[in-house]
C-alpha cells in the first residue's frame, strides 16, 4: 500500500479536530465584524488576492482611516459596506491547529433582531461584544437572552475597544459586573470576560501587553479549549422520518438525519405518535450499510416489520420516548412586521412535520431589558412572548433544553408562506392523552336526516352597514316558513353573551370569530343550517372558520357593498364616531377589511331589495341540495 500523501494526511487530521460553531452579537458598532475579520487575519487564513482586496475596499468603504478595515470581509453585502452595517448573518469557516470554526457574524440592529436568531440557533458559544465607551446596552441585554432562550451555554463577553478607554481595568471590571448582574438569571453554564481590542488585534490571538492586569487567556486560545460538547449521541434516539424511501416493491426505507442518541441494527426503535415498536434491520447510507449510527448521520433505517410510518413521524428509544401531545407551552421569538394575534391560525413546523396551530393563549411578555413578565394581548415584531399553543393534530416533541431538533419549530404565515416566528417548547399540556372524543349513538347524519335537510353554515361577511344581518334575517325567515331547522348567530347579539368580554382590537377580533366558528361548527353537527352575521374581517379567520366542518358545509357570502353607501347609511352611527375619533379599530375606517378572493356567493346590496336577495340565497341552498 502506498504511503499517505501530505494532502491525505492533512485531511485526515482536519477530521479528527472537534468544530466549534459560535456566533458574534451585541450591539451596533460594537465591532462584530472586525473581530471576525481579525481572526481570519491573524490566523492566516487569507489568500493573496483576498489581501489586496481586502486593502482597496478597505480606503473605498473602511471606517478605519489607513489601516484595514477588517468588518469588509464578512460585510459582503453592498448595502452593507455603503452603510457600515451587518444586515444579514454571514458564516465563516477558519480552523487551528487545535480546532475547526464556524463562526455567525450576526447583525446588531434591532430590526435585524430575527438574523442575530437564525444565527444562535445553530451555536454552542456566543461571543457578546460591549463597545467599552458605552457598556451593557438594551440591545447587548436583547441578544443575551435570546442566546440564553435558543440554548446557548456558554458566554464569551468581549469588552471590544479597550483601547479607546486606555485599557482601563475599571472600565472593564464595570462593565463585566454590570452584566453579570443582568445574565445572573439566564442559565449560562460558562462566562468568561475578555478586555479586546479587535481593530489591533488585542487579546484576539494572543496575550497583550497592553492589558497586564488581565490575568486569563486571549480569545482564540479560549475558542480553541472551551468544552461545549453536548453529547448529542448519548441522548435518546431520535429520527424525525424526512421521507419514505420506496425505490422499488423489496425495499422500504425510512430516511431523515438522526436527532440523537445512535441506533444499531438489531436495536428497537418505536413510532412515537403511535406506539408501534419494530426492530431495525439495515442502517443504509450512501457509502453502504454501517453497523452503527449516531446523532448528525443521515441515513435510512429499515425494519423488521410493515409499521406505518410517513413523513413528520419520529422513530424514538421505546424506553424514553418523547411527548406526543396537541397541545404545550412555549417560548416565541416574533419575527414578522404584522402582529402576532392569538387565536389566528398559522403553520408549524416542527422538525419534518408541519401541521395548523394557534397560539391559543398568550400567557405574558418578556421585557428583554429587566426579564420582567409583562401583560399583553399580542407580539410585536422582534418581541418574545411565553403562552400555549393549539394544534391540529398531536405531534411528538422534547422540550427544547433537552433538544433544539425536536423541541425547537418556526411559525409560517398560511398565505405568504413567511417564516413569522421561532418558538422553543418548555412542556408538554398533555392534552393529546388525556383529552378524547367521547363516541356518541346520535351523529350528525342522524340528526340532519331528521330534519329532512343537510347542515351547512352560511357565513355573511361584509363591512358594518352592508346588510348583513338584514339579508341574513329575511333568508332564516324563509327558510323557517319552509319547515327547516335554523339558527341565526348575528355579531350584536353574540356580543352580549358569549363574547362579552372581547373588545374590537384586531386580537379580540380574532378570537371573536373563532369562538363563532367552533359554536356553529356545534350547531351543524346537530343537523342546522346555522346562519352567521358577523364583518369578519380576516380571510384567515374565515378561512379558519370553513376548515372546522366538512368543505361541503361552509358557505361564503360575501355582502359586496361599497364603503360609501355603508357610511350613507350607518345605521348606528358608527361611521360618524369613528370618524371623529371616538371609536378606535373601526373597520373600513382605521382597521382593514379583507374582502373575499373567492367566495362562493357575492351579493352586490345595492342592486337589488334584501328581500331579492334572500330569495336568491335560498335558490342557491336549494339548487346545491341544502333542502332536502
Amino acid at each position: 500500500m502506498n504511503a499517505p500523501t501530505d494532502l491525505q494526511k492533512f485531511l485526515a487530521a482536519q477530521e479528527k479536530k472537534s468544530l466549534l460553531r459560535f456566533l458574534t452579537c451585541g450591539s451596533v458598532d460594537d465591532g462584530k465584524s472586525t473581530l471576525i475579520g481579525r481572526l481570519l487575519y491573524d490566523t492566516k487564513l487569507l489568500f493573496e488576492d483576498t489581501l489586496a482586496s481586502l486593502e482597496k475596499d478597505s480606503k473605498k468603504f473602511g471606517t478605519t482611516g489607513e489601516d484595514i478595515d477588517f468588518a469588509l470581509l464578512v460585510d459582503g453585502l453592498e448595502a452593507e459596506r455603503e452603510q457600515g452595517i451587518t444586515i444579514d448573518v454571514a458564516y465563516r469557516f477558519f480552523a487551528t491547529d487545535k480546532r475547526k470554526f464556524i463562526v455567525a457574524d450576526t447583525p446588531g440592529h434591532e430590526q435585524y433582531t430575527r438574523n442575530m436568531a437564525t444565527g444562535a440557533s445553530n451555536s454552542d458559544l456566543a461571543v457578546i461584544l460591549i463597545d467599552a465607551r458605552k457598556g451593557v446596552l438594551i440591545q447587548t441585554r436583547r441578544h443575551a437572552y435570546i442566546a440564553s432562550l435558543l440554548g446557548i451555554r456558554h458566554i464569551v463577553l468581549a469588552v471590544n475597544k479597550i483601547d479607546l478607554m486606555d485599557y482601563s481595568q475599571k472600565v472593564f471590571d464595570e462593565i463585566v459586573a454590570d452584566f453579570q448582574v443582568f445574565a445572573a438569571g439566564l442559565n449560562f453554564s460558562t462566562q468568561v470576560a475578555i478586555p479586546i481590542s479587535a481593530r489591533f488585534g488585542v487579546n484576539v490571538t494572543e496575550k497583550s501587553a497592553e492589558t497586564p492586569w488581565y490575568r486569563g487567556s486571549a480569545l482564540l486560545a479560549h475558542l480553541e479549549t472551551v468544552d461545549v460538547d453536548t453529547a448529542l449521541a448519548d441522548t435518546p434516539f431520535r429520527l424525525p422520518v424526512q421521507w419514505v424511501n420506496r425505490p422499488d416493491l423489496d425495499f422500504r426505507g425510512f430516511s431523515g438525519t438522526i436527532a440523537g442518541g445512535r441506533v444499531k441494527p438489531g436495536d428497537t426503535v418505536a413510532v412515537a405518535k403511535s406506539g408501534k415498536t419494530s426492530t431495525v434491520s439495515r442502517i443504509v447510507t450512501m457509502d453502504g450499510d454501517r453497523d452503527e449510527a449516531v446523532a448528525g448521520d443521515a441515513i435510512t433505517l429499515t425494519l423488521a416489520d410493515e409499521v406505518d410510518i410517513s413523513r413528520g413521524d419520529v422513530l424514538a428509544d421505546p424506553q424514553a420516548r418523547p411527548a406526543v401531545s396537541d397541545q404545550f407551552a412555549a417560548h416565541l421569538l416574533w419575527m414578522a412586521d404584522e402582529e402576532l394575534l392569538p387565536g389566528r391560525q398559522y403553520l408549524l413546523k416542527l422538525g419534518t412535520a408541519t401541521v395548523p396551530v394557534q397560539m391559543s393563549s398568550l400567557k405574558h411578555k418578556i421585557d428583554v431589558n429587566s426579564l420582567d413578565h409583562l401583560a399583553g394581548k399580542t407580539l410585536a415584531l422582534n418581541e418574545v412572548g411565553y403562552g400555549n399553543f393549539a394544534l391540529a393534530q398531536p405531534l411528538a416533541f422534547d422540550p427544547y433544553r433537552d433538544s433544539r431538533d425536536t423541541g425547537g419549530f418556526i411559525l409560517i404565515d398560511r398565505f405568504t408562506n413567511a417564516t413569522v416566528g421561532a418558538g422553543m417548547i418548555d412542556f408538554s399540556l398533555m392534552r393529546a392523552t388525556n383529552v378524547h372524543w367521547q363516541a356518541l349513538d346520535v351523529n350528525k347524519q342522524a340528526r340532519a336526516a331528521m330534519k329532512g335537510q343537510k347542515p351547512v353554515i352560511l357565513w355573511f361577511t361584509g363591512l358594518s352597514g352592508s346588510g348583513k344581518s338584514t339579508i341574513a334575517n329575511l333568508v332564516e325567515k324563509q327558510l323557517t316558513s319552509e319547515g327547516k331547522h335554523t339558527y341565526l348567530l348575528d355579531g350584536d347579539n353574540v356580543r352580549h353573551g358569549l363574547n362579552k368580554d372581547l373588545g374590537f382590537t384586531n386580537a379580540d377580533r380574532v378570537e371573536n370569530i373563532r369562538r363563532v366558528g367552533e359554536a356553529a361548527k356545534l350547531f351543524v353537527d346537530a343537523g342546522l343550517i346555522v346562519l352567521t352575521a358577523f364583518i369578519s374581517p380576516f380571510r384567515s379567520e374565515r378561512r379558519m372558520a370553513r376548515e372546522l366542518v366538512g368543505s361541503d358545509e361552509f358557505i361564503e357570502v360575501f355582502i359586496d357593498t361599497p364603503i360609501e353607501i355603508c357610511m350613507q347609511r350607518d345605521p348606528k352611527g358608527l361611521y360618524e364616531k369613528a370618524r371623529a375619533g371616538s371609536i378606535k379599530n373601526f373597520t373600513g375606517v382605521d382597521s382593514p377589511y379583507e374582502a373575499p378572493e373567492e367566495p362562493d356567493l357575492v351579493i352586490k346590496a345595492a342592486e337589488a331589495t334584501p328581500e331579492v336577495h334572500a330569495q336568491a340565497i335560498v335558490a342557491y341552498l336549494r339548487a346545491h341540495g341544502y333542502l332536502g
